[in-house]
């Protein structure tokens, strides 16, 4: 059920186009098509075009999405957004948070302070609506020389997959027609037409928890930003509700209703009384109206793999995960960031298609992770039995006044994975690090002063990176030792490697060199001069050593698959 009352974006709608065709089929064989022009599709165009890879993206809608989608949005999103080039946009008009309440009744019973500080180049979480998100991300991709072809009012129809890639029957308002490609990324949804032609079932389990979540435009600068979560408020007794501010004058409200309640508890007129009750409670009595009602039910539901030969899965078309945590659209544009350099790479032939079971390996293994946590919460909103409610009351009850149980009412909030399992993660030496971040892990920022077209800027860690190996090389001067610089232009002559001098003295004007000026960078990696660290093109650290050899950069790339190109993968 979804129903909208008013529009609060101004949304641009495009018209459908044909490309060139022969007896409808496109003359074009393209290298890569990826289905669904949302968030994940639009990410892994981006981040694909971040290494010169052209690709085509079908969209069935002929705008952006519409409606309540995604609000929440992690530290670790708004990083790969600053990779893919919106992160700016993004942060131009959203609210910044880092603190949750939780009340039982209207006590406050718990509260959560994220970790942050104004050295961090993003706040811990913000707000901000996926369709404003949305519209950044396509006016990149427009500014993106003709990378990024994006379809609209183009919907799949049809998909024959192959050894040598895959064939998909579109149809639009003008006409349909066929196209091949050498790699097809499903990013359609949860309702994956992609899946479904290839005959693919997600398994997992759905919650019994049902929620209205309905959007409304009012006055709300009396409101914090932040999670706000009520068990058994008086506008909604026995029951549960979230609320988040959002920009734009939006508030976003997630109430819980029973099965028995579904049929008439769902019903607009309805849902605008218990709204209208809960801003009584809070104390807001300006006039508001809807936006946009929906019904929802948690699930945690995953494909087995994500990767079937020549058709990759990312985002709600590869796994569902419950809403708390805000772990949907966070962990799909993860998948896009972790597939985009593996793919460009694997087109690219430094290395052979191997690299794509890692991708499905890493990111399999991050969701259940994510269904693991996030269903953890949707049990404790909506308890399953009796037995599950008696114990979730019991601790709502004592929580107040003991702080162990607080940890168990607010939901882990979504976090990137470590890949420490990862085939391409190496092994620290024994004993060689007390701290720091761990193979697999993503680097924690950090500001730094860095060279940069012949002066010195303030800047941060994550700076550094780019589409490409990154080698953290931690000393007293912005110099390597020559049998360590061999290694990496060694290393460099088969992947993209950028060398990173990090010194405790004054950056040099060598573009990118820096300067650890507060003094917290070599505490927060336990690093000393010739220390390195070796990180992905997305960010993971792949393996770090406390005094770097040559023969590390040999290990390194023992653990990438050895590179060779097959006639549909030439660059």
């Amino acid at each position: 059920m979804e129903a909208t009352f008013s529009e609060y974006f101004p949304y641009e709608h495009h018209a459908a186009a044909l490309p060139d065709l022969e007896n409808g089929q496109e003359r074009k064989r393209h290298k890569v098509v990826i289905a669904g022009g949302g968030p994940t599709g639009l990410a892994v165009a981006l981040g694909l075009a971040n290494y010169g890879i052209p690709s085509v993206v079908l969209e069935a809608d002929e705008t952006i999405c519409t409606g309540s989608r995604a609000g929440a949005f992690t530290r670790r999103t708004m990083e790969i957004f600053d990779r893919l080039g919106v992160s700016d946009a993004v942060l131009d008009t959203c609210l910044r948070w880092n603190e949750a309440w939780t009340f039982l009744g209207l006590t406050e019973i718990a509260r959560l302070q994220l970790p942050g500080d104004e050295t961090q180049k993003f706040p811990p979480s913000i707000s901000q609506l996926q369709n404003y998100i949305e519209h950044c991300m396509v006016k990149e991709a427009e500014r993106k020389d003709g990378l990024i072809d994006i379809r609209w009012q183009t919907r799949v129809t049809k998909v024959t997959s192959s050894n040598a890639g895959a064939r998909l029957a579109v149809e639009t308002p003008i006409g349909a027609y066929e196209l091949d490609t050498d790699w097809l990324i499903a990013c359609d949804g949860g309702q994956s037409t992609v899946r479904k032609e290839l005959g693919l079932r997600m398994q997992g389990q759905r919650h019994v928890g049902r929620y209205v979540i309905i959007d409304i435009r009012v006055d709300n600068d009396s409101i914090r930003a932040g999670r706000h979560c009520w068990f058994n408020p008086p506008s909604l007794p026995g029951g549960t509700l979230l609320m988040y501010k959002q920009p734009r004058g939006m508030i976003r409200f997630d109430y819980q209703i029973s099965e028995e309640e579904e049929a008439w508890a769902s019903k607009p007129e309805e849902v605008l009384k218990r709204v209208q009750k809960h801003l009584d409670m809070i104390g807001i009595t300006g006039s508001w109206e809807p936006v946009w009602i929906s019904l929802y039910r948690a699930s945690a539901l995953t494909l087995e793999r994500y990767r079937y030969g020549r058709v990759l899965f990312c985002g709600d078309a590869a796994h569902l995960v419950p809403i708390f945590g805000v772990r949907g659209m966070n962990s799909a544009v993860e998948d896009a960031h972790n597939l985009a350099w593996k793919l460009a790479f694997v087109i690219k032939g430094l290395t052979n298609d191997e690299l794509l079971d890692g991708f499905s390996a890493e990111r399999h293994f991050a969701a259940l992770g994510n269904m693991r946590y996030a269903s953890q919460g949707a049990e404790f909103m909506s308890p399953p039995t009796t037995p599950h409610r008696i114990i979730r009351d019991a601790v709502l009850s004592l929580a107040q006044d003991t702080p162990a149980l607080r940890e168990l009412i607010i939901p882990r909030q979504h976090a990137a994975t470590p890949l420490t399992e990862s085939p391409l993660t190496m092994t620290d030496e024994p004993g060689a690090f007390a701290a720091g971040p761990v193979p697999g892990a993503v680097l924690p920022e950090c500001p730094l002063r860095i060279g940069r077209n012949g002066s010195v800027v303030n800047g941060h860690l994550t700076d550094l990176l780019g589409p490409h190996f990154t080698a953290l090389y931690f000393g007293e001067t912005a110099e390597m030792p020559a049998p360590l610089k061999k290694a990496c232009q060694s290393f460099g002559e088969k992947f993209p490697l950028a060398v990173r001098i990090l010194s405790r003295g004054a950056a040099a004007p060598e573009d990118m060199s820096a300067q650890d000026e507060t003094g917290r960078l070599f505490t927060l990696y336990d690093a000393q001069p010739g220390t390195l660290y070796l990180v992905r093109p997305d960010g993971h650290v792949m393996g770090r050593w406390k005094q770097a050899q040559a023969h590390h950069f040999e290990a390194a790339l023992k653990c990438l698959p050895t590179s060779h190109k097959t006639e549909a993968l030439s660059a």
